[in-house]
């Protein structure tokens, strides 16, 4: 049955089509396509939630930032500081990047997601954020309005953005699982752990987070690193050459002299501009 669920993840495949192929391998002993229908959605019903859900291959990535945090203590004074774990996943395998953040705003919002992108060496068609206001600037059922830095990175890699709607648990279903995952098989075991900074955090999270991959999941006879290698990875999309680099957007107005001023900097530019309101875009 684990063979069956990870050949309907790849695109065209139905179960017709496999029952068809296991019919001509066991001609003369095979179940009925009724019969290998309902034995497939009795072992499907008994998975984890988030895995009942019919996820393609390579097609999503969702993320989000996990509830738990993550203390951080100044080496030099004492003063205790909580970091955020950002997690991400991919829908199908449930390969799971985890990385500590000092905040949950814009910024690590977008390198949490730069940096998951290069950890599974491919990026997704689409992403599935939660909802949160650094991203998400009017939320909508249908066309919520995004924030422009981050649907820059998501072009940048050629993804769509996707936010899961709000009331709409299915919609995060297999991210709240990979939340729940990280903070029991990440967090947890390096509860008891003093750490003096970000780096050394993050490098016992990729610790635990190669165990995680590596653990074989109840009821799919592979663990998350053999199933995104084997499903995942080779329907998603190719890396740009290099990772996106962080952009911030403002309005300005163009001066008579055709130079705008960005920060206590001027620029110049093409001087039928002048008097017009532009929009400049800024990286650190």
């Amino acid at each position: 049955m684990a063979y069956l669920h990870r050949e309907l993840a790849k695109k065209g495949v139905t179960l017709a089509l496999l029952w068809e192929e296991y019919a001509a391998e066991h001609p003369q002993d095979h179940y009925s396509y009724p019969q290998l229908a309902r034995r497939y959605r009795a072992w499907r019903d008994g998975l984890e939630v988030s895995m009942r859900q019919v996820h393609k291959a390579g097609e999503r990535m969702y993320s989000d930032f996990a509830g738990e945090k993550l203390r951080i203590v100044d080496a030099k004074t004492g003063e205790i500081s909580y970091a955020s774990l950002f997690v991400a996943c991919m829908g199908f395998s449930s390969y799971t990047y985890a990385e500590a953040f000092p905040s949950e705003q814009l910024p690590c919002w977008i390198a949490g997601h730069v940096n998951a992108i290069s950890f599974f060496g491919a990026a997704p068609h689409i992403i599935t954020p939660d909802n949160p206001k650094a991203i998400v600037t009017r939320a909508c059922r249908y066309e919520p309005e995004l924030n422009r830095t981050f649907s820059e990175m998501a072009a940048h890699y050629g993804c769509v953005v996707i936010p899961a709607r709000v009331r709409k648990p299915k919609d995060k279903a297999k991210v709240e699982n990979a939340v729940l995952q990280a903070e029991r098989w990440i967090l947890a075991p390096l509860r008891n752990r003093t750490f003096f900074s970000l780096d050394e955090a993050n490098q016992a999270i990729r610790e635990r987070l190669a165990w995680l991959n590596n653990r074989r999941m109840r009821g799919m006879e592979a663990s998350r690193s053999e199933l995104f290698a084997g499903v995942d990875r080779p329907a998603m999309l190719p890396l740009p050459t290099r990772p996106y680099e962080y952009a911030t957007f403002k309005r300005a107005r163009v001066n008579i002299d055709y130079h705008v001023e960005v920060e206590g900097h001027y620029y110049s530019v093409p001087y039928r501009l002048v008097g017009e309101e532009v929009e400049v875009r800024m990286t650190r």
